[in-house]
């Protein structure tokens, strides 16, 4: 077999192959002999139809199967023979094909960046210390008195706490809020709409002038839309609405107790102390690792530089920018806000995709060092646990997987998980006290 190679660019080279005639030939020898054995012809026995007949019948499929056979094997020979490593999978053009002929062919590749893997054992990082103090368990556990909340309804005005249930009607600029909002239906009229009368709930300085309100009273509240507010469009602008109170209700919460705690499954409040505390620990040492993690990553990001595979970086930034555009639309911004900020969407996209790009090279050369694999029995047992979160049988999951490529996806994180637990515990480790949590 004769290689030679053309350099494209970074990244990216031709190959131009030819395999010589005695190859050819030997295959479409042994493809039309499987064919023969297995053709069903009017008037001949399973395997005893001549050559020419069965050539005659299915000469473009014996074709089509010596191409299937020969042009991805020469193609990963030719690959070791240069001692490349692709990306992708090449862009093939036949050049010649045919018996009694040579087989050439051109492939364009993308390869995998060629670079000297940096110094990644004891990577300087930072981890915060995980302290879970009785503030701490006392927060979580109003949170779950939260979840016990019982309502009563009282004929009192409206009081800091309680529930007001209202109808209302807003407006922007003398016109229904839909006009400036499209999507924000629901600030602009809503009936018998539950309302939780504390600073910061619904639109900020809403609740504040519902207090001493009674039921059946109506009052006009005027609003100011902040710089940080879900709907886009309303940012700094006023809004107005007309309020009228159906009903106050009274917010009971439920006493912590023994009984509170069973109710949750505990044994007793001790018990449930105890379980929320190692929640709560749990929860922070994992957010410990992953800014560990992070850290890690940028330090090795730091370390080197390479150039990288244009098709692959051009398919995580439209990836990335996928996901961009859905949040904002999902937000409320309009369509016609985010194509007047498609560079800059594009620009943010195209530079972390590069850098997630990047450190999947640098995790897979470690753990391709390292000797760090995925074995089939972690395959599996990823696969189950996503059957479980799905809710789905595995048999169905698995069928899924294959026909989208996910199980590469699936040795991919794998590997990656495995790679950044061997990198953490080589680190070199400074604990630092934890940073004041936000508001």
């Amino acid at each position: 077999m004769n290689v030679t190679v053309e350099n494209l660019g970074p990244c990216k080279k031709l190959l131009r192959i030819e395999l010589e005639v005695a190859a050819v030939d030997a295959a479409f020898d042994s493809v039309t002999k499987e064919f023969q054995r297995h053709a069903q012809l009017p008037g001949f026995r399973p395997g005893k139809a001549p050559r020419d007949l069965v050539l005659k019948n299915f000469g473009s499929r014996i074709d089509d199967e010596v191409k299937r056979k020969l042009i991805p094997d020469a193609y990963q020979k030719a690959l070791e023979q240069q001692k490349l490593r692709a990306a992708v999978y090449p862009d093939i053009e036949e050049i010649q094909f045919g018996r009694g002929q040579t087989l050439q062919f051109a492939a364009t590749v993308e390869t995998q960046p060629e670079f000297e893997l940096p110094e990644y054992k004891g990577l300087a990082v930072k981890r915060e210390a995980v302290v879970i103090g009785e503030a701490d368990v006392e927060k979580a556990l109003n949170v779950l008195r939260e979840q016990r909340t019982d309502y009563k309804d009282v004929t009192r005005p409206v009081a800091a706490g309680d529930i007001a249930v209202v109808n209302y009607t807003g407006t922007c600029d003398g016109k229904p809020i839909t006009d400036t909002a499209p999507t924000a239906r629901g600030l602009t009229e809503q009936k018998a709409f539950w309302i939780r009368c504390e600073a910061g709930q619904f639109i900020p300085g809403f609740t504040e002038q519902l207090h001493g309100m009674n039921a059946g009273e109506k009052r006009t509240v005027n609003v100011d839309f902040p710089p940080d507010f879900v709907a886009a469009q309303l940012v700094g602008k006023k809004g107005v609405y007309e309020v009228e109170l159906v009903q106050v209700k009274e917010r009971l919460l439920p006493e912590v107790n023994e009984e509170f705690a069973k109710s949750f499954g505990a044994e007793n409040l001790e018990k449930l102390r105890a379980g929320i505390k190692a929640d709560l620990e749990a929860d922070r040492n994992a957010k410990a690792n992953r800014a560990v993690r992070d850290q890690i990553i940028q330090a090795l990001l730091g370390k080197v530089s390479f150039d990288l595979p244009e098709s692959i970086v051009l398919q995580e930034t439209r990836s990335v920018v996928y996901n961009i555009v859905q949040e904002n639309q999902q937000r409320g911004i309009p369509k016609e806000a985010i194509e007047q900020q498609k560079d800059a969407i594009f620009a943010n996209a195209n530079a972390s995709a590069k850098d997630r790009i990047k450190a999947m090279f640098l995790l897979n050369r470690i753990a391709e060092k390292e000797g760090i694999k995925a074995e089939q029995q972690e395959i599996l047992e990823r696969v189950q646990a996503m059957a479980q979160q799905y809710q789905m049988p595995i048999q169905k999951l698995i069928k899924q997987l294959e026909e989208r490529g996910g199980f590469g996806e699936i040795h991919e994180q794998i590997i990656v998980g495995k790679v950044l637990d061997f990198l953490q515990l080589q680190a070199s480790v400074e604990e630092v006290p934890a940073s004041a949590p936000a508001a």
